[in-house]
């Protein structure tokens, strides 16, 4: 079954490898993989944007407006601003705390998560996730990309399972990361059952 998933957030915080994790997934299952990415200032705080199409048959990497079967929003606003790009049955994982980008900054413009994350659930099934708690219980905050993807192979819209989230990280992170990612995994998909 073909997908089509917008990874969203501020740069640093983990999309590109979290989109090359899914293409990996989806390739050790003999599936065809397409991805792009729209840095830009990502290095410096701003936007960025993955988009991964994976299945049979797939000849553009970039997902047309109104197709995304899955937005996986590194930021709440990021996930507001992509929303276009979903289906009309479609779902969002967010995570909840804001990180305002440089533009949103420099342009004074201010806003909470919670007020993102309202509109969301007004516009779409949404699933928020605390990034931040299930990190810090794993020990680091650069495992919030694996968070996210670990809530999105339970939730089963993700395309891959989660033990086949857990084997791509393994090929796809150092050794030595291996086991901290792992438990983010565990300690997401937990938070993803009690929802």
């Amino acid at each position: 079954m073909n997908k089509s998933i917008l990874l969203c957030g501020v740069g640093g915080k983990g999309t590109v490898l979290a989109s090359r994790l899914i293409a990996a997934s989806a390739m050790a299952k003999g599936s065809e993989a397409r991805t792009a990415e729209t840095i830009g200032m990502a290095q410096r705080g701003g936007s960025v944007v993955s988009h991964v199409r994976t299945g049979e048959h797939i000849y553009s990497s970039l997902i047309p407006k109104g197709q995304a079967d899955l937005i996986i929003g590194f930021e709440p606003a990021e996930a507001v601003r992509n929303l276009p790009y979903l289906k009309k049955d479609g779902l969002v994982i967010v995570n909840q705390k804001a990180v305002q980008p440089v533009t949103a900054t420099l342009g004074g413009m201010q806003y909470t998560g919670e007020e993102m994350i309202d509109y969301l659930q007004k516009e779409a099934q949404v699933v928020v996730v605390d990034g931040d708690a299930i990190c810090a219980q794993a020990g680091s905050v650069k495992v919030l990309n694996i968070v996210l993807l670990a809530v999105a192979a339970a939730s089963g819209k993700l395309g891959i399972t989660v033990e086949e989230l857990k084997e791509a990280v393994k090929k796809g992170v150092k050794p030595k990361f291996y086991a901290m990612n792992e438990q983010a995994i565990d300690l997401a998909v937990k938070s993803y059952k009690g929802m």
